[in-house]
């Protein structure tokens, strides 16, 4: 099958905004390409004892961070293609006129595409995913890998499709170690864009009696619930295809959210109708320079700020209602 390839040219600081655009666009299947994430992994992988990555492999990784998408290669594609192609110049336009609040320097925010074959593609990025040790007692193993478990570890198994959510970006591992800390035992638990579903199985794996994962991308969905169904935790999780302000009347003991910083802000006030008193609000996603924003939203809607932990340039916030 022949898929349309659209690489988006960017900076480190525009990866989120343009991320935003196109989850707004209902586009949330991307993969990121950002050699500096990378390098910093690699300085980091000895503080898990893990090997996330072959520095062999960034040898022919592009010069600047590039956010790629995928079109089927249909009249319905290529109309696709062109629109995503004048919101990127548009993304382009509020830039210069300074809308985003902060001297934001989005890189050269040029879309460029390619026809490509499924094979391609659709396996390359499998070189870069190794076990992890993500916290104290979770480790995530894509199923293609062999990995041995010790003492206490609880090993997800994991495949991401097209979803995102590897479990070795610090925004996930962020949300993995809040939620080992503050989940306790029965507990219900809400994942809001629960991507590949691996803060859902989380969830389950630390003790949760019922978690319900929501995501709005069906190809996410069928991705998760795969994820799921490997890691023996039917019995436990709901994936649900949806919105958490349309879709959901279910109430949760804590909700986990692993987006990005305008989608925590409009998702506070929900998540706190959607949590029952005393519920603690996970959210993630955030770089360090939008965190009083989301901070004060997340106030507004009625949390109290339990803490704020930061790795790199991304934080994760928890908060009780």
């Amino acid at each position: 099958m022949k898929f349309i390839e659209v690489k988006i040219y960017t900076s480190h600081q525009g990866v989120e905004p343009l991320t935003a655009m196109l989850m707004e666009k209902g586009i949330s299947g991307v993969v990121v390409d950002d050699p500096q994430d990378a390098e910093e992994l690699l300085d980091k992988k000895n503080e898990y004892e893990w090997d996330y990555i072959d520095r062999s492999l960034l040898e022919n990784q592009e010069k600047e961070p590039v956010v790629s998408v995928f079109f089927e290669d249909t009249e319905e594609g290529r109309r696709q293609v062109q629109e995503l192609k004048i919101s990127v110049m548009m993304l382009k336009s509020k830039e210069m006129e300074g809308v985003f609040g902060w001297d934001a320097d989005l890189g050269r925010l040029y879309a460029e595409d390619r026809i490509v074959d499924d094979e391609d593609w659709k396996d390359k990025w499998k070189e870069y995913f190794k076990p992890a040790k993500v916290t104290e007692t979770l480790v995530v193993k894509p199923t293609w890998e062999s990995y041995e478990k010790t003492g206490s570890e609880k090993v997800i198994e994991l495949d991401p499709g097209m979803a995102f959510g590897t479990g070795t970006h610090e925004t996930t591992t962020m949300c993995m170690e809040l939620m080992e800390y503050y989940l306790e035992e029965g507990q219900t638990v809400l994942d809001i864009g629960c991507g590949s579903g691996i803060l859902s199985i989380a969830a389950a794996f630390l003790g949760s009696s019922r978690v319900l994962g929501i995501e709005i991308d069906p190809d996410a969905v069928r991705t998760a619930r795969e994820n799921v169904s490997a890691n023996g935790v039917s019995e436990w999780i709901e994936i649900r295809e949806g919105d958490l302000t349309k879709d959901v009347d279910e109430k949760a003991d804590l909700i986990v959210a692993n987006l990005i910083a305008p989608l925590v802000i409009q998702l506070a006030e929900p998540a706190a109708e959607h949590l029952n008193a005393g519920g603690v609000f996970i959210s993630s996603g955030i770089l360090t320079e939008r965190k009083e924003e989301v901070e004060k939203a997340i106030r507004e809607a009625g949390f109290k700020i339990l803490e704020i932990r930061e790795k790199g340039e991304w934080c994760a916030i928890a908060a009780r209602k």
